[in-house]
């Protein structure tokens, strides 16, 4: 391991004013003689892994007006399919999923604007009326009818750093939803492309298995002239109808498995199954782009699912540190000023002015064990959070390394079974010319051509998986390998 994942501790102390005086300095004291938070570290990475690991070795608190993660790429268009673009547009402005990835987003800026808030000053206006009267009033001497109007000034300073470390943790969730927005964007892009592929492809199944079943079609309706005349065997003929008969049903099935994909891609873009056009396509496996070899590794800090889980955690170390600072002195300073009469006339004359400025200074002693109690769900929640980050590192090198080790395991095996299709489709030609010389049967013809569209179709099924693997390590790559 070349890093560790270090939690900090709250902001740096401001200097507290001369007038909280041996209040203040007892309790900075007191605040200073606590001990920092461990360390943790992330778990050891491979070595082609290892810069990974160490440029996610330190969670450091961003800055309230740090980037955002970067929105993924146009990756989709290394397949070089125009219609992707239109279904993809389509979809970032209308999935539901991005929508409410988008609606957290603004709920956390809100958030953020409220905590900025809390440290500039607050300033109200008031006005009131009231009248009094009756024996003990009276005897005081200020029966009668008061009207007040003025403003109040409040002005919480950040001795300790509670409210910039609320502000920090509140800008650290901001970025962490945004990650979040741009993971769930990436996700759904990455599944438009994945649905579309896979249109494409059983496309261009159904239309060999729709030559299949013609073809039986069209074999059966001679044996059954051949039949009538006498020239066929019967049991020649039922094998045809079977052959047939599970062609059709085959075909059907296809069919079925069309329409799900395109209600599924529909849903994607945020429309009716039922209302849903599907976009005409080539009806063919697509072009796969070239992977380069020896991925680095630090590609992966483009995931923004990692880059959540980093401000996450940030954003509970600084809430560790707002909880610590709760049982510190706060101190307060407030003014008040305008103007006070017995009659709505004579409010705003010089003489009815009055103001007042306070400064108000307070440490909690016993509260029952809340303190402490917040203290240490705050410790919890950034050991959680730690432990999600660990999550989402290992996994992010497992699905790597799992699309790698399937790409190449399945890039082998189309290889292979495109071989296999061509001695295949060379066979049923050849056993085809021996029947036109008579020198094979007819059922030798159709087993060779049952084998040799098992074979196409055989083939259509592992480019169909490429073509997934493919967007799955794109995705789990941040948004494909361009290092730019």
């Amino acid at each position: 391991m070349q890093g560790g994942l270090w939690v900090s501790r709250a902001p740096t102390v401001e200097r507290g004013r001369r007038a909280a005086g041996v209040f203040v300095l007892a309790s900075m004291l007191a605040a200073c003689a606590s001990a920092p938070p461990p360390a943790a570290e992330l778990p050891a990475a491979p070595h082609r892994y290892a810069a990974l690991a160490d440029a996610h070795g330190k969670a450091q608190p961003a800055r309230d007006d740090a980037p955002f993660a970067p929105s993924p790429p146009r990756w989709w268009q290394v397949f070089d399919d125009p219609q992707l673009d239109a279904l993809i547009t389509r979809a970032e402005q209308h999935n539901t999923r991005i929508a409410l990835a988008v609606a957290r987003v603004a709920q956390a800026r809100a958030l953020l604007r409220g905590s900025q808030a809390a440290a500039m000053p607050q300033v109200a206006l008031s006005t009131s009326g009231s009248r009094q009267g009756g024996p003990l009033v009276n005897a005081a001497g200020s029966s009668g009818t008061l009207i007040n109007a003025g403003a109040g000034l409040s002005y919480e300073v950040d001795l300790f750093g509670r409210l910039s470390a609320g502000r920090q943790a509140a800008a650290l969730d901001l970025q962490a939803r945004d990650a979040d927005a741009q993971a769930m964007r990436l996700m759904v892009q990455a599944e438009v492309v994945q649905t579309w592929l896979a249109l494409r492809t059983l496309q261009a199944e159904h239309d060999a298995a729709t030559r299949a079943a013609q073809s039986w079609a069209d074999t059966l309706a001679l044996n059954e002239q051949r039949l009538r005349r006498g020239s066929v065997a019967e049991v020649a003929l039922l094998r045809l109808r079977a052959e047939a008969t599970e062609a059709d049903a085959d075909l059907a099935a296809l069919g079925q498995r069309r329409a799900e994909l395109q209600h599924t891609l529909a849903v994607l873009v945020g429309e009716l199954p039922s209302d849903f056009i599907t976009p005409q396509h080539a009806a063919s496996p697509p072009a796969l782009p070239q992977i380069p070899a020896g991925l680095p590794s630090r590609m992966l800090e483009r995931r923004p699912d990692l880059a959540a889980a980093q401000h996450q955690y940030a954003a509970a170390q600084a809430r560790r540190g707002e909880a610590r600072a709760a049982g510190w002195p706060t101190l307060a300073l407030t003014g008040s000023g305008g103007h006070a009469s017995s009659a709505l006339g004579q409010l705003l004359q010089a003489s009815t002015r009055a103001w007042g400025v306070g400064l108000l200074a307070s440490l909690p002693l016993f509260d029952g064990g809340r303190r402490e109690a917040d203290v240490q769900q705050a410790d919890a929640q950034a050991d959680a959070d730690f432990a999600n980050l660990r999550a989402v590192f290992l996994n992010a090198l497992r699905e790597v390394e799992d699309q790698l080790s399937a790409l190449d395991s399945v890039g082998r095996q189309a290889a292979l079974q495109a071989q296999a299709s061509q001695a295949q489709h060379e066979a049923l030609r050849a056993v085809e010319s021996r029947q036109r010389n008579g020198l094979a049967s007819q059922l030798d013809t159709l087993e060779a051509r049952r084998t040799a569209m098992r074979s196409e179709r055989r083939l259509l099924q592992l480019q169909a998986t490429q073509a997934q693997l493919t967007v799955g390590l794109i995705r789990v790559l941040g948004g494909g390998w361009d290092a730019s």
